[in-house]
This record gives structure tokens, C-alpha cells and sequence, in this order.
């Protein structure tokens, strides 16, 4: 008996037939290797049976490699002209593909969903970094995602993985580190894109860990901003508009002659435990 995949036509006959190109306004590049994308919808561990969240499935190839993983697949789509071909998705493989149109950054996945899931997406990479900071950005803790595998330009996800006193650390950094796990899972060569971008692609993956007690987020994300919003500068002047920062700087014995990249992600969390106090 042969499976849905099998008996569906290859990816760029069907782009082909309902006259799709990739949007550059939408940030669209879209993949056709199913070996690739098999690998991607791999690096979460085995999905049969498990809830994923996909962003901007195009035409729908990696949405194919999750449904061939097992996964049950909701996928937020704003390019009308994609939906008819993920509606033939949807009949192959009936009740394991949800499409639904509308913009990904007005809607919150725990809506979506009533218990643990994961989020795999070729990110348009238009919105991907702010898509990814949403998602780290809960209040409560553990989230409700359980891993998160997201394609970025090779630039921004060195940004994500990068530890301090290198240029790529920065604010992406603390808030991906500081309670979770983030590594860089494989690299994507522009070439396998249609059209192929300007630069290369990493794939990053990212699993919650246990939360620093007593940390807002929103300061921390405040106190990131302020520091790495002038690197340059040392901290006793990046953060002097920061009520409380400096002050905390002297009570935890951190020499505010340094700069925000000489910071570990540990110092700047205890730094926002004591403003959150």
C-alpha cells in the first residue's frame, strides 16, 4: 500500500502547477530536498504522534517532512496563493494537517494547542528573530513548547549560540541562554534554496531548561537592551538610564568599567535578580 507521500506529486510540480515563486517581500526561500528536509523534521527526535507548530510553510516541504515523521502539524500560512497547495497536504493526509491564514506574529501557539508541542519552521527571514524572542519571552516557565528547530541566516543563529567576548554575543544570546539550551544543529548551503539568498543558513535548536528563581524577564530584557544598545561604551554609561542598574553593578562587585560582551549570560541574571527584587 503505498503512503500519502508517495503518491504525491514532487514539490516543484506542484509549485509548478499552482504558479508559486518564493516572495521577497514575504521573506520566502523555499527548499525542495527531501533528504534535507527529512533531516531538519529529524533533529527534534522522533515526532510520531507529537503536536508541532509550523511558520510559513510555503508550498509545503518541510510540512511534508513532518507528516512523514508522524507529527500532527498546525501551520500558520499568510500567503494566500500557498494555501492551495497545502490544501492537497491536507487531503493526503486527512485530519494530521491544520492550515491556518494569518500572521504568526499575531498569534500566540499556546492558543493553538491543548498540551506540549514543538515549533519546527523555515523562518521568512523578514520576522524569524522576532518570532524566536516572542517565543523565549513567557513569563511562566517551563514553556509550553518543548524544543524549538528554527532555520536563520548562518549570521543570526551564531548570534543565538554565541558566548561571551565574541562580536556575535549580544542581547540574542542572554535571553536564548538564560533558560534553555541552544546549539547549532546543522548547517543549509544558499544553493539549496529556490531562490538561493545572499548568505548561508544554520539551523538552531533550542530545549527549555530550569528557570534562575526570582528573575523578571521584561527586566532582563531591559537590561540587555541597555547594555548591548551601546557595546562600546562601558556599562557605567550604557546603564545610567537604567534606574537601580549601577547600583546593583556595586553591590554584586562588577567593575562598571566593562562592557556588555565581557559579561557572562550568569552575571547578567544575577544582575536582573537584584533589580527585580
Amino acid at each position: 500500500m503505498n503512503s500519502p507521500t508517495s503518491i504525491l506529486p514532487p514539490l516543484r510540480e506542484i509549485i509548478a502547477r499552482h504558479g508559486l515563486s518564493a516572495s521577497k517581500a514575504l521573506g520566502q526561500n523555499f527548499l525542495f530536498d527531501e533528504h534535507l528536509l527529512d533531516r531538519i523534521a529529524a533533529i527534534p527526535g522522533p515526532l510520531e504522534g507529537e503536536q508541532v507548530l509550523e511558520v510559513g510553510p510555503g508550498p509545503g516541504g518541510l510540512t511534508r517532512a513532518l507528516l512523514r515523521a508522524g507529527a500532527q502539524v498546525t501551520a500558520i500560512e499568510m500567503d494566500r496563493r500557498c494555501l492551495p497547495a497545502l490544501a492537497e497536504l491536507e487531503a493526503a493526509f486527512p485530519g494530521r494537517l491544520t492550515v491556518i491564514e494569518g500572521d504568526a506574529m499575531k498569534i500566540a501557539p499556546a492558543s493553538l494547542f491543548d498540551g506540549p508541542y514543538h515549533i519546527v519552521a523555515n523562518l521568512p527571514y523578514n520576522v524569524g528573530t522576532a518570532l524566536f524572542t516572542g517565543w523565549l519571552s513567557s513569563e511562566h516557565w517551563p514553556p509550553q513548547w518543548r524544543s524549538l528547530t528554527l532555520m536563520f541566516q548562518e549570521e543570526v543563529a551564531r548570534r543565538i549560540i554565541a558566548a561571551p567576548n565574541t562580536s556575535a554575543y549580544g542581547r540574542l544570546a542572554v535571553l536564548a541562554q538564560w533558560r534553555a539550551q541552544a546549539k547549532l544543529a546543522m548547517k543549509v548551503h544558499r544553493s539549496a534554496f529556490t531562490p538561493p539568498p545572499k548568505v548561508m543558513s544554520a539551523i538552531v535548536y533550542v530545549t527549555p531548561t530550569e528557570a534562575p528563581e526570582r528573575v523578571s524577564i521584561r527586566i532582563l530584557e531591559r537590561l540587555t537592551e541597555a547594555a548591548f544598545g551601546q557595546r562600546r561604551k562601558m556599562l557605567r554609561q550604557s546603564l545610567k538610564g537604567m534606574p537601580g542598574a549601577l547600583a546593583a553593578l556595586e553591590t554584586l562587585g562588577i567593575d562598571p568599567q566593562r562592557r556588555a560582551e565581557t559579561l557572562s549570560v550568569g552575571e547578567f541574571v544575577t544582575i536582573a535578580k537584584v533589580l527585580t527584587k
